[in-house]
Order: C-alpha cells, then structure tokens, then sequence
C-alpha cells in the first residue's frame, strides 16, 4: 500500500498543478503569458499568484498558495475548531476564468488541504461552471466530464458532491444559482469517507487534472462566435451577479480575508469589467430570460 502524503508532497504536487494549468491555458490563448506574482504571508507562508489577461481570455487567475499561522478568532469560529487548535496550515490552487466572448463559460476550480495543530486534516475543492447563456447540451457535457472523474473514486460522490454544488453556489438575494453548478466537497476526512489520506488526497489530484480537458473545449468552440453589443451587456450584469456571489457569499473570500491573506490574490476572482442595471427584466422569450429561468438548484444536467 503506498504511503500516506505529506504536506511536502501535497504543496508539491500542487505547485506542479499550478504550472501544469497555466501552460496548457496559455498555449490555448494563442501564447499569450501569464504574469507571475510572488507573495509572503506575514503570518507565514506565501504563494504564486499567476495572471493572464489574453485575446480569448479577458482575465484569468490561476493561483497557488501554501500558508500557515495563527488562527484568527474569525477564522477559528468559521472552522468550528476543538480546544487545543490555534494554528493552521493551508495549501492549494485556486481558478477563475473570465472569457473575452459572452459564448463561452466563465469556470471557476479549487483544490485545497487543510490542517489544523491539533492533527486534523482535510481535504476539499471543486469545479463550476458559469456560462453567460446556458446551452443544455454544454452543461450535459461539463457535467459528464465531473461525474467520470467522481465515478473512478466512489459513485456516490457525483451525485453528492452536485447537490452540495447547488446549495453552495447559490446566490440566496437573487433566488438563482450563480451558474449551471458542478461539483464541491470540503472536509474529506478519512474516518468519515472511511478512505485512506492517499485515497482522498488522488480523488481531489484527479479533480484538479479534469479541469483544462473539459473547458478548453469549450472555450476553442465559442470562442469566435459573434458577439452583439446587446450580448456583451448581457455578459456584464452576469459578471455583476459573479461579483455578487464572491463578496458576499463565498466563504473562501471570508477565510482568505479573516485570515490576512493577500488581498490582490483573494480579489483576482472578480471580472475585468461588470455591469448592473437597475431592476433588469428579460423580455419573455429572450435567450436571457430562456438562462434565467435555468438559474435553479437540482436540475439533472
């Protein structure tokens, strides 16, 4: 049986991730580089943090980040910790794509470890989708890709992992989801997923590895599409909504700020450029309003 991993060979293998995803999306925008920021934490730790802003890709972020310290009386009470638990240790990557062209999905990925002093661990990510106009068919396809990657591990996680997908992006102001959802899970413990550290650590890798089979596709397919400004409107009050759910909602946003983490790299999530318009309403039977009457939880895609 192999052995269980370390943090070193966890933060490793992330770091490689890092770099793995960033070329891969880098020679789809045509070679487009990204630039390259490297931080230290106060606290402890630091991280890469990794932006492109290409042709296809108007903004994306892939950012690694290991970091360590003491826990805040935020983030302790946000982690629900035992006595005796005051430091933390954190490592992982984290994506968010915003596309050029309203065609194409924004993307969002994370995959990350914890532990705390007092020797729990965990592990948790996921991968969701955020199209513009959602297309059944698309959302089938991204949805496939997911369940294929849980279904290698435990058939019980896709159809777990979605639901907690919907319940999590879910923007509770607006009664929509943020997108057409994915998978998420946090706090994969060995006792509770009665799994190996190992088991669980390759289950969260290969989420990792899922996400630039499955977008690239579909950012080389819409890529080139036409755009009207009508759409690229439509687009800014989507990205609006992303906005929405990030500063308000999302809890990684919270820990990363409770805990003093960089501000520029917590906050790369956020588009390039978003709209509001005061209470917008689609014309009946609008593409628009066609994606906002999807925007809802348990749909089986």
């Amino acid at each position: 049986m192999p052995a269980e991993p370390t943090r070193d060979e966890i933060t490793a293998y992330f770091r490689s991730l890092q770099d793995s995803i960033c070329s891969q999306l880098s020679a789809a925008d045509g070679g487009t580089p990204f630039t390259e920021d490297e931080w230290e934490r106060p606290g402890g730790g630091g991280g890469r943090a990794r932006v492109l802003l290409g042709t296809d890709i108007e903004k994306g972020g892939v950012n690694f980040s290991s970091v360590h310290g003491e826990l805040s009386a935020a983030a302790a009470a946000s982690l629900h910790t035992e006595t005796g638990e005051t430091s933390f240790y954190a490592t992982g990557v984290s994506i968010v794509l915003h596309p050029r062209n309203v065609h194409v999905p924004i993307i969002h990925m994370n995959v990350r470890y914890f532990e705390l002093d007092g020797g729990r661990y965990w592990f948790g990510g996921g991968i969701d989708l955020t199209p513009h106009y959602i297309v059944p068919e698309q959302a089938s396809y991204f949805h496939r890709q997911l369940q294929a990657t849980c279904d290698r591990f435990d058939d019980s996680y896709y159809p777990r992992f979605k639901k907690w997908a919907d319940e999590y992006f879910f923007i509770p102001h607006r009664d929509e989801t943020r997108g057409v959802g994915g998978i998420f899970f946090d706090r994969l413990q060995p006792i509770a997923e009665r799994k190996s550290k190992r088991e669980l650590f390759d289950f969260t890798a290969a989420v990792g590895e899922t996400f630039a089979p499955t977008y690239l596709p579909l950012l080389l397919r819409s890529r080139h599409t036409p755009v009207t400004p009508e759409q690229r409107r439509w687009q800014e009050l989507r990205r609006g909504r992303y906005v929405e759910f990030n500063l308000v909602w999302d809890r990684g946003t919270k820990f990363g700020l409770t805990t003093n983490g960089r501000t520029e790299s917590i906050l790369m999530s956020l588009p390039p450029l978003a709209g509001w318009t005061y209470d917008y309403q689609a014309e009946t039977g609008s593409p628009e309003a066609d994606t906002l009457a999807l925007l809802k939880k348990g749909i089986d895609w």
